[in-house]
């Protein structure tokens, strides 16, 4: 059996998932081009692997066409909207992934995020590069609403976190507004466009689907407040990227922070946007966090090739917003 590994890096902090594959005597070989790779890239590499440990490539169904030998996918990661689920079930292809392991990075990058912008932190650097010293005046977490669009894993996270700083006014967003939450902290479930308008933080935490593709447009920026903060650390594609752009270029809006983008590695127009900071879709970039995503993955992969159950396949759910366009 062979594996073909996609997401890099991969083992490069912690040697535990090559050396599981090893000791399993697993054939693997790592993406040899380290870097994303793109539809035809992946379609050209697959041909005799048996199972992929995947990043965010497209695997589609080209892709699928041209794996003469694949039975399975482990995702290292959460999102699956880089892989056509329903192809995949077609050709009995197995698909796994990992949902909790990203989480608790990706809501500490969207705090320090927040914190940052609200203090000027990035402005105030530059400066300071550039010889010059100027004290920005800037607003504290307690005194501000935050609205958060989507409320799983990160996004409770996310509200956990806040927990810290004086409990902030919360607004929130979910298709499943989970009123256990009630209980716990000082919040309130609104629509969309409530959280648009009122919020001073707008952070986004939902998944990329039919549904959400370009969610937040021109429309909705301009609705927000002028001096309002937006932040994706989910998926690329949420935020319509160009729009962003043009009302930041407007001087509406005080601050935005885009991890994840339409194309990566990204080379758009906000780069000229001082006050939008642009991370390289690092949110799970912790040194635990992407360990113990690459270990769970590589041990779905050990479960599959030596007839375990495995404890991580995709629910029936995942396929049902594909098939469905939810």
């Amino acid at each position: 059996m062979k594996v073909l590994v996609t997401t890099v890096p991969f083992g490069d902090k912690d040697k535990s998932p090559l050396e599981m594959l090893e000791a399993n005597n697993i054939e693997y070989v790592i993406n040899p081009l380290n870097k994303k790779l793109t539809e035809d890239e992946l379609s050209e590499m697959i041909s005799d692997f048996d199972v992929i440990i995947a990043g965010t490539e497209p695997i589609t169904k080209k892709v699928f066409n041209n794996a003469n030998s694949l039975k399975m996918i482990s995702r290292v990661g959460i999102g699956l909207d880089s892989v056509d689920l329903i192809e995949a079930r077609s050709q009995g292809i197995v698909i796994s992934y990992t949902p909790d392991a990203p989480a608790p990075a990706v809501a500490e990058l969207t705090i320090g995020l927040i914190l940052t912008l609200l203090r000027s932190v990035h402005i105030s650097n530059m400066e300071m590069h550039n010889g010059k010293w100027h004290r920005f005046f800037g607003r504290r977490l307690s005194e501000i609403t935050i609205g958060i669009i989507g409320v799983g894993r990160i996004g409770c996270g996310v509200l956990q976190h806040l927990q810290g700083f004086g409990s902030p006014k919360i607004l929130l967003n979910d298709i499943n507004s989970n009123h256990n939450l009630d209980q716990e902290y000082n919040i309130e479930w609104v629509d969309k466009e409530t959280i648009y308008q009122k919020a001073d933080i707008v952070t986004i935490h939902t998944p990329l689907t039919a549904q959400t593709k370009n969610m937040v447009k021109k429309e909705h920026l301009l609705s927000m407040k002028k001096d309002a903060i937006i932040i994706n650390t989910s998926r690329g594609g949420i935020i319509n990227e160009q729009d962003l752009y043009e009302v930041m270029q407007s001087n509406h809006l005080s601050g935005a922070a885009i991890d994840v983008f339409d194309f990566e590695p990204y080379d758009g127009n906000l780069r000229e946007i001082e006050r939008c900071i642009l991370t390289a879709h690092m949110g799970s970039m912790s040194v635990d966090c992407r360990t113990r995503m690459e270990i769970e993955a590589t041990e779905e992969v050990v479960r599959f090739l030596t007839e375990q159950p495995l404890e991580s396949v995709v629910p029936e759910e995942e396929y049902t917003v594909q098939r469905e366009g939810l």
